[in-house]
């Protein structure tokens, strides 16, 4: 599948802002089954300073400074992405969970040991008994790691209520755990807290996701959002394993992925501090659309 995406992020200013450090992480990911061979960062008011890198995880990282009173900022990220349609995967192939776990702990260092950086606590997500108790249905002993993630990939979402008003970005993970509802993020964290309270290796991925339309309604501007899902490691022969709990579903060509990290802190899509503003007003407006090409 080919999309144009269109991210547009806008903030108004209650009072005038003299200076804005931000940064942006908006590029899609070059991955194996995903390419991105055109994209186009757009600011208004325009920097005084700009640059670009690469964060510690890999994805794209774009800094920049914004001087002079401005009552307004957008931010425009343009893309055109090629995702291709993932393989069917025998989940019953994969290692037993405990091998991973203990495969983690090794004192030699390989891919796995690696992996094992994300089997920690984060700013934003905790490890703890709960989250075990919670998974622990899922893991019996011996099951192979990928059978074991899809039936907690299907519980979470059988478990809990999408529900956007339940929570913000701040909300702790264990509460959104206790009320069993909240948003794509929460869903997330909540089954990364779980996997990592195992013992095992996750990571938060951000990115988008093409929603349809009800049969017969034509797809509204602006309809589609960012999306959260996660990945786990499943040994050095499958690596990472993706996986939605909000959809309980595997991603395929219809997920793109923008960055990953520990938490919704290491991929936040635009952050940044500002001198004056008082408050300030978000909005923002995703288009995934399909290339007619």
């Amino acid at each position: 599948m080919r999309y144009n995406i269109i991210h547009r992020t806008t903030y108004n200013y209650e009072s005038p802002v003299t200076v804005g450090h931000y940064t942006a992480r908006l590029e899609p990911r070059a991955l194996p089954f995903q390419e991105c061979p055109w994209h186009e960062l757009t600011i208004r008011p325009e920097p005084v300073q700009r640059s670009e890198r690469s964060d510690y995880f890999g994805n794209t990282s774009v800094y920049f400074e914004i001087e002079g009173s401005h009552q307004k900022l957008e931010v425009i990220a343009r893309s055109l992405v090629e995702v291709e349609r993932a393989q069917p995967f025998d989940s019953s192939s994969t290692p037993p969970w405990e091998t991973i776990r203990d495969a983690c702990r090794s004192d030699v260092f390989n891919p796995t040991t690696a992996a094992g950086e994300l089997t920690y606590a984060s700013t934003l997500i905790p490890v703890g008994a709960q989250f075990a108790d919670y998974a622990r249905p899922s893991f019996p002993p011996k099951r192979p790691i990928l059978e074991a993630v899809c039936d907690l990939n299907r519980r979470i979402n059988e478990d809990f209520i999408f529900d956007p008003t339940a929570t913000d970005y701040a909300t702790p993970v264990e509460k959104a755990l206790k009320q069993r509802r909240g948003v794509c993020q929460d869903f997330a964290q909540v089954m990364i807290a779980c996997i990592r309270s195992l013992g095992l290796p996750a990571r938060y991925v951000s990115g988008y996701l093409e929603t349809l339309p009800p049969p017969g309604q034509v797809k509204l501007v602006g309809a589609d959002a960012s999306h959260a899902w996660i990945s786990v490691y499943c040994g050095e022969t499958c690596g990472w394993m993706d996986a939605d709990p909000t959809n309980n579903v595997l991603p395929s060509e219809r997920h793109i992925t923008v960055a990953w990290g520990r938490d919704f802190a290491d991929v936040s899509p635009l952050r940044g501090v500002t001198i004056g503003a008082g408050e300030q007003r978000l909005l923002v407006a995703v288009d995934v659309l399909p290339d007619p090409d």
